[in-house]
């Protein structure tokens, strides 16, 4: 049962990244109207950087596409957990309306990592 539950769950934080990655490249979802001004003035900083936006792009769908599957949810979470920390931090300074999905991610991909802990021994020298 708890494997099926983190499969639904990584499933779903993994079309959330691919969903997010491929709009960095297609550029599909409108922009809300209710956006924080700080928050357009960081989204054109990143445009700004042209190699920034496909970099983080290919990350967000690559470790979303990882996560979907058990045998590469381990290098899925190794992916998005940079993406995750600048989401996070982001979303500190300027709009903490949306930690609660942050937080609800962090969880998964949490609890990913613990899941997969003996995996993860070999980069750390043990």
């Amino acid at each position: 049962m708890k494997s099926k539950i983190l499969f639904v769950l990584c499933l779903l934080a993994g079309l959330m990244f691919m969903n997010a990655g491929l709009d960095k490249f297609l550029h599909y979802m409108p922009v809300p109207k209710d956006m924080p001004e700080k928050m357009i003035k960081h989204g054109k900083a990143f445009m700004e950087i042209g190699w920034l936006l496909p970099l983080v792009g290919s990350a967000e769908f690559v470790g979303g596409l990882l996560l979907i599957f058990g045998r590469t949810r381990a290098l899925g979470a190794v992916i998005i957990v940079p993406v995750l920390t600048g989401i996070l931090l982001t979303n500190i300074s300027v709009a903490p309306s949306g930690l609660p999905i942050v937080f609800a991610l962090i969880a998964i991909i949490l609890w990913v990592i613990i899941e997969n802990r003996e995996k993860y021994l070999p980069m750390i020298g043990k």
